[in-house]
């Protein structure tokens, strides 16, 4: 809705206007222009008021922040704000990839370190070892050429597995069956459960599992802490980019609505042609679009 009032003959506070004789209007409006301009004796400050023109899609608006954070806002006119979005969008990206790459370089360096340090051939040899006290029925073939890496040197993953299934030792079970070399729940598991202690190659290999951890497994647990904690942090920056996107996706199509409802004012002054004398006269129009 579009509602306008024009006040042909409003007399403002503060503007004063004074008439004076002049010739009759000719018709050519620069000629008129000049006439008022000289006749006229008013501020030219007051003529026009700030106006807000033009209106705004807020799906536009919803869409390109969407898309891109700011973009609605820019499209809006509200480019600060927009600028904000942005910077906001592009230090989220910055951070979420760069600790992600931090969490697959650390991945790295913990797996190599567990290939050097841990050996699934020392943790089978030492469950036969001792598979008279852990009550051990199966049995698992180690190959004794130590020139393969330990992991090769299983031949049976299956019975490695089935032993685990088996040990019982002074009421105390194995809670878990080491998944196959190479799987993310293998290097998981070596540096989570004590029962995987003694393939660790600075550890004791006495029977009680449950008594002491290496120090090398210590490290390795802090080494996959680090990783877990950078690609956290990763994870928690991907999150708060799709907050940034809804937000500022709102933050649009509220803003761009609000324009739209906006009281526009408009006020200028015209020329009012008298028999003898040209008067400026003020007009004020108020518009509300919703």
């Amino acid at each position: 809705m579009r509602l306008a009032l024009t006040a042909a003959a409003i007399v403002l506070a503060g503007i004063a206007t004074t008439a004076q004789t002049v010739s009759e209007p000719t018709g050519v409006w620069a000629l008129d222009a000049e006439t008022l301009a000289q006749s006229a004796d008013y501020d030219a400050g007051y003529s026009v008021a700030p106006v807000q023109e033009g209106r705004k899609s807020p799906f536009l608006a919803a869409v390109l922040s969407a898309i891109l954070p700011g973009a609605g806002e820019i499209y809006n006119g509200q480019y600060l704000k927009g600028a904000i979005f942005l910077a906001a969008e592009a230090t989220l990206i910055g951070v979420a990839v760069a600790y992600d790459q931090k969490g697959i370089d650390k991945t790295e360096e913990f797996e190599a370190y567990a290939d050097e340090h841990w050996s699934a051939a020392r943790y089978a040899n030492w469950l036969m070892h001792y598979k008279t006290e852990f009550g051990i029925t199966d049995t698992i073939r180690v190959n004794p050429d130590v020139s393969l890496r330990p992991w090769e040197r299983v031949e049976d993953w299956e019975e490695l597995n089935r032993a685990e299934e088996q040990v019982m030792y002074q009421g105390n079970a194995m809670s878990h069956q080491l998944h196959y070399y190479g799987e993310q729940q293998y290097y998981e598991m070596i540096g989570k459960y004590r029962q995987f202690s003694r393939g660790w190659e600075d550890s004791d290999l006495s029977p009680e599992w449950w008594e002491e951890v290496s120090p090398m497994m210590t490290h390795y647990s802090g080494m996959r802490g680090d990783a877990n904690d950078y690609y956290n942090t990763a994870s928690t920056a991907v999150v708060f980019i799709y907050v940034n996107h809804i937000l500022s996706a709102i933050d649009a199509a509220w803003s761009a609505a609000s324009i739209n409802k906006d009281l526009a004012i408009k006020m200028r002054v015209e020329p009012n042609y008298l028999a003898t004398r040209v008067e400026p006269a003020p007009r004020l129009a108020l518009s509300y679009r919703f």
